[in-house]
């Protein structure tokens, strides 16, 4: 399948004698264990969403009790469709969550619809979106009362973006080791915010709940965009099926990892939720640009700059993960023929999936440069949810039509459907009650994957230019081509 420097070439030039390489290809490592697993799936939903979103919920659903209530349901949505998952991380126990679902149920024109879209747009969009609110976080301090030149904010996050990716491409230890640190101190600092809530309302600050109902928005578009918020800052409930092939045990670790992960984030979202409500009004809640720093001031005085440490550091941990992740898609996809062969290759001494998460950065570096950061949140979780529903009709497919293969874990064939229903509604409700045209533009630029399939994927265009440059990155980057993990 490569027409391109072997293995072989590589031993007879350096001295690779630690390579653990097979005359095949090389493999990547199964080094993620059960605390590594719940570290990237808590680690990357806990980012920047729970220092971001409040306000945005709140303000679309428009009272304090049916913001509380979209957030459970968030975290219930979550829970399903990571329960679901797990059965399809057992029955296809292939890296790429849903590129390679969509791919063995849907076929190969839907799975390029959807890694096209999800590399140029999705993932991209998702490590912008994050590094943005880390961005704001790390210079918040440094323009106290006024807001940070964009220019200043766009480079910071530019910054970690790079830092981020020569962190993944250097080492997958040193990634999870990243990934456990960052939980830990953004664990720590949730917890702050909650047992300061708890210490407010002890003291009778309860004032903000009273009628905490009323002025409600129930529209169908407020309710979906009021999803698209919360469920933003769940994203990565699926993180660990991007990465199941380097998974100790996947068939035991991945359902656990999920079921604790998304429990844990869960609860602490509705006791953050709380608290950021007990001590600031809906109406200081909804017109904060920091929502963890406005927090900070008023319940640590002086010391309400920790806060924004933490969420800076919160946000970096579920950027690694993004990137983490976000790679071992790019990696499969070309694997599987869908992109170029550089992207399935591993670093010949680090055994990293180095040329997929150096494209990964630097498609997102070009995404920074119009960042947005609302409208980025809706615009993914629009396209998020699109994919999520065929992935969740595959594994309903398999259900019917494949009862025979084996299922080291299976879950009740009423949570996909919940799930696809809940898929379905979050893909029409901002369209059918608020059209706007952006989403017409998404759902175009979705569907020309389908047209650049044809010549560049299944007729292969160019090949001899590709050729060429495969074999100058490939000489350039100290890779050679990785088999899949058995």
């Amino acid at each position: 399948m490569y027409p391109v420097t072997s293995v072989k070439a590589f031993e007879e030039t350096e001295a690779v004698g630690t390579m653990k390489a097979e005359k095949r290809g090389l493999s990547l490592k199964r080094e993620v264990g059960l605390i590594g697993a719940v570290s990237f799936i808590a680690g990357t939903m806990i980012g920047s969403g729970i220092f971001m979103s409040p306000q945005f919920v709140l303000s679309t659903v428009g009272s304090p009790g049916a913001s509380l209530v979209v957030w459970a349901c968030c975290g219930l949505i979550a829970m399903l469709g990571g329960l679901c998952y797990a059965e399809l991380g057992t029955v296809i126990p292939e890296s790429g969550a849903n590129y390679i679902y969509i791919l063995r149920t849907a076929g190969k024109v839907v799975a390029f619809v959807f890694v096209f879209t999800y590399i140029m747009v999705m993932k991209p969009a998702t490590a912008t979106g994050i590094s943005l609110s880390l961005a704001e976080y790390v210079v918040a301090p440094f323009y106290d009362g006024c807001s940070p030149p964009q220019l200043v904010v766009k480079c910071v996050a530019a910054g970690s973006i790079i830092l981020l990716a020569i962190i993944n491409c250097v080492s997958v230890r040193l990634a999870t080791r990243v990934q456990v640190f960052s939980l830990v101190v953004k664990v720590l600092a949730l917890a702050v915010i909650v047992l300061g809530g708890v210490v407010m309302l002890f003291q009778g600050n309860t004032q903000n709940f009273d009628n905490s109902f009323e002025g409600s928005k129930l529209s169908i578009n407020s309710i979906g965009i009021a999803f698209y918020q919360g469920l933003w800052s769940y994203d990565g409930w699926s993180t660990l099926n991007n990465l199941t092939e380097e998974v100790k045990h996947p068939e035991v670790n991945l359902p656990r990892a999920i079921i604790i992960a998304i429990s844990l984030v869960t609860g602490l979202y509705l006791l953050v939720n709380v608290s950021y409500l007990t001590v600031m009004t809906p109406r200081e809640l909804m017109t904060s640009s920091a929502v963890a720093v406005t927090w900070g001031n008023k319940v640590l005085g002086s010391w309400g700059w920790v806060m924004s440490v933490a969420a800076a550091l919160s946000a970096f941990g579920s950027l690694n993960g993004t990137f983490f992740s976000g790679g071992r898609v790019c990696f499969v996809a070309a694997r599987e023929g869908h992109m170029p062969d550089i992207l399935a290759m591993a670093h010949v001494h680090r055994l990293t999936p180095s040329p997929a998460l150096i494209f990964t950065a630097v498609v997102s570096l070009v995404v920074l440069i119009p960042g947005d950061f609302q409208s980025i949140v809706n615009f993914f979780s629009f396209t998020a949810w699109f994919f999520y529903a065929i992935t969740l009709s595959g594994l309903l497919y398999l259900k019917i039509r494949k009862p025979e293969l084996p299922r080291p874990y299976k879950v009740p064939i009423i949570l996909p459907v919940l799930v696809l229903l809940a898929a379905i509604f979050l893909v029409l409700a901002p369209i059918v009650d608020d059209p706007q045209i952006e989403y017409l533009y998404v759902t175009l630029f979705m569907f020309s994957g389908a047209i650049i399939y044809v010549p560049f994927i299944h007729y292969k265009i160019f090949p001899h230019l590709l050729t060429k440059l495969t074999v100058f990155l490939q000489l350039f980057l100290e890779v050679a081509p990785a088999d899949k993990n058995l």
